[in-house]
């Protein structure tokens, strides 16, 4: 809650507090506002608990927080159930870059010879633009009545 406040801050604000509150009121202050958030937080449990009997014993595992969309998609995430740690694991980046890289420069990776001797007759693939003869101009027709 008050994570973000540094202690020049803290200073300052009890430094306000016994300005505006006096030395004689300040201890009453800070009982009735900590008396306050504990009713509160009391108050919250309760409801929590109200609302999970209600809902029945199949919700006996509901956690509040999952109701924020991150810790939802955090939780679910982390489930193995899916095998997505699998999946993760065993797709490497900069190995599937390599191939694509040497494939558009020509070369042969070690892992990607293998499969591409077997697809190809050359044991090459050949990702160079030829143009192809086939006596056809290459421009697009050109229809004036449809412009």
């Amino acid at each position: 809650m008050f994570n973000d406040i540094g202690p020049l801050e803290l200073v300052t604000l009890v430094v306000l507090a016994v300005l505006v509150f006096g030395p004689d009121k300040l201890p009453k202050m800070i009982q009735d506002v900590t008396r306050t958030i504990r009713k509160i937080r009391e108050f919250s449990e309760s409801a929590k608990q109200d609302i999970r009997s209600e809902l029945g014993p199949e919700f006996k595992d509901f956690e509040f927080e999952d109701l924020n969309p991150k810790a939802f998609i955090r939780k679910q995430m982390d489930n193995d159930e899916l095998g997505l740690k699998e999946i993760r694991n065993g797709f490497d980046l900069k190995k599937e870059m390599a191939e694509v890289t040497d494939a558009v420069h020509g070369r042969e990776s070690e892992s990607s010879s293998s499969s591409s001797a077997s697809s190809s007759p050359g044991g090459r693939i050949d990702m160079t633009k030829k143009p192809e003869d086939d006596g056809k101009d290459d421009r697009p027709i050109f229809d004036a009545d449809a412009t």
